[in-house]
């Protein structure tokens, strides 16, 4: 099978950076696209001007029709769809369909997820996977269904976590694996060449809801691995937190420290800071030190630990983050 004879016309579905690499990858292997679907344009910046989606950016630029429904159970929309009487619908990070459009194409409309379903169902896969602590991860592609992510699996592919790797590192490795994914997806699909497998569920299932900021307040009475994982499972965005004199500080980057050679002061709380005022800023966990690499003080920008440590003066001997 070439793709260039492919015959199948797509609709695809996507508003954010992460869902552009899985649209070209279509483009430049010859599948019709015969429209993308994304997002109407927002007011953004001081100026409120209109700001258009990446996934449209890229869609005019390569002439592709675009649509922007404010509503997806708008009946204009359905009838815009039905007129093009697309063969296969792919959905990259876009909002949850109505069952009138994602059953509408004759094969069906199946979905990108950034995780290995069943787990991690949810909003924020990729987060909740460093933020517990995963070694690896991956990529989904799945018919849908009525219940969110439950569908018949159409592939899976696997990728490795490292210890210190953040939510964004991972977002742009998956994003180019799911690109891949998709590719293949549609191949096998065309070609009449695929199975689908049921998800199993157990108790093991663990999900991926959506962040709160009571979600990424640390809590420096907990675990130092705990809290690394915390701080690189959300960042860049929407970053893990903390109080210091009583403005919020953001971590992006972190590392933990050995017991044996740094050891914990017995006489100091959880949240106790020390620091040679130039190189290093150690913050007291439950178990151990965790070195603060990266962060934002409030209405500052980000910036390396010794950028901070040039600009900050320390006030007291009990200076802590709470």
């Amino acid at each position: 099978m070439t793709t260039t004879q492919s015959q199948l016309k797509i609709v695809f579905m996507g508003t954010p950076e992460f869902a552009v690499p899985s649209l070209d990858i279509l483009v430049k292997n010859n599948f019709n696209v015969v429209a993308v679907v994304t997002a109407p344009d927002k007011p953004a910046g001081r100026g409120l001007q209109l700001k258009e989606s990446a996934v449209k950016k890229y869609a005019v630029a390569n002439n592709l029709k675009v649509l922007q429904p404010e509503k997806l159970k708008a009946p204009e929309f359905a009838q815009q769809l039905q007129q093009l009487n697309a063969d296969l619908q792919i959905v990259v990070a876009f909002r949850m369909l109505p069952a009138v459009i994602w059953q509408m194409p004759r094969i069906g409309t199946f979905n990108l997820h950034a995780s290995l379903l069943p787990q991690y169902r949810g909003a924020a896969p990729i987060n909740w996977a460093i933020i517990n602590g995963e070694k690896e991860t991956g990529a989904t592609t799945f018919f849908l269904e009525h219940e969110i992510d439950t569908g018949k699996i159409i592939l899976q592919q696997k990728i490795n976590i490292t210890d210190n790797e953040t939510a964004g590192e991972l977002h742009d490795e998956l994003m180019q694996v799911g690109a891949g994914l998709v590719l293949k997806t549609v191949q096998l699909i065309d070609a009449g060449n695929y199975s689908l497998t049921a998800q199993t569920v157990s108790a093991e299932i663990k999900t991926a809801p959506k962040l709160f900021s009571e979600t990424c307040r640390i809590s420096w009475n907990n675990p130092a691995a705990q809290i690394h994982n915390l701080i690189r499972g959300l960042s860049p965005f929407p970053s893990a937190f903390t109080i210091l004199n009583k403005k919020t500080v953001k971590i992006f980057r972190s590392k933990k420290l050995s017991i044996i050679n740094y050891p914990l002061s017995i006489n100091n709380a959880p949240g106790t800071i020390s620091s040679d005022g130039k190189t290093f800023l150690h913050v007291q966990c439950a178990d151990a030190l965790l070195d603060i690499l990266e962060l934002q003080l409030e209405g500052k920008k980000k910036l390396s630990i010794e950028e901070f440590l040039r600009g900050f003066r320390f006030e007291g001997e009990d200076l802590r983050f709470e």
